[in-house]
């Protein structure tokens, strides 16, 4: 059984090696984790004697293939919560990243999966990331940013790239949130603003920053 800060390293490893297939350098860790890069080598070798990351001084490390099974086990339980916070208790979806990072510890499998039937076995959570089933299988949605889609073609907001509380509270004052329907009506060539039209009837500038933090399917 793995700590709570194992399991937070694990998930971050996991997270930055964009979900296990690239090597994630040992300060690149120390600064996700917000630590100093000692500190974060002496947990990348805790996780190496577990045998969850391959790690080899100066040359970074990779999560091995037991060591993503653990991790989407932890995403897992992280997203499904984040799901029940939104639909079952009404929180908003700026509010549930925090308290699900408290939740996904509880390493039960039965209450997962539980909690899994009990949602209906959702596939996405509420900022539109994938939840892993109980077999660790997950489906991406074929997505781009906003900036790339063209002019007048609708479109659906399935994700979001920035999850800070501040940028989802913009999207939520917008009516840009998961599932709204979405179309540039204008882009601006100085600076690559849009002017987008929302749900077919609401209308709102955006910066082309904000832009880049909004994924859509079309």
């Amino acid at each position: 059984m793995l700590s709570l800060s194992e399991e937070n390293y694990l998930k971050a490893v996991f997270h930055l090696s964009n979900n296990g297939s690239t090597t994630v350098q040992t300060n690149a860790l120390a600064d996700a984790m917000q630590t100093k890069p000692a500190s974060a080598t002496d947990m990348i070798r805790k996780l190496a004697a577990k045998e969850l990351v391959d790690y080899e001084k100066y040359r970074g490390l990779q999560i091995t293939d037991l060591g993503r099974r653990q991790a989407l086990k932890i995403v897992r339980r992280h997203r499904l919560w984040e799901v029940f916070l939104v639909q079952k208790l009404g929180f908003m979806w700026d509010e549930v990243h925090d308290i699900a990072d408290q939740l996904e510890h509880v390493q039960s499998s039965l209450l997962t999966d539980r909690l899994d039937q009990y949602l209906g076995f959702p596939k996405y959570d509420p900022h539109g990331d994938p939840i892993p089933d109980a077999a660790g299988e997950f489906v991406i949605k074929p997505k781009i940013l906003l900036t790339e889609l063209p002019v007048q073609q609708p479109a659906t907001v399935v994700a979001v790239k920035d999850s800070s509380t501040g940028f989802l509270q913009y999207l939520d004052r917008i009516g840009a949130y998961i599932g709204a329907t979405v179309a540039v009506e204008e882009r601006m060539a100085f600076d690559g603003s849009l002017h987008l039209k929302i749900d077919g009837t609401k209308a709102a500038f955006l910066s082309r920053e904000a832009a880049e933090n909004i994924m859509v399917t079309a």
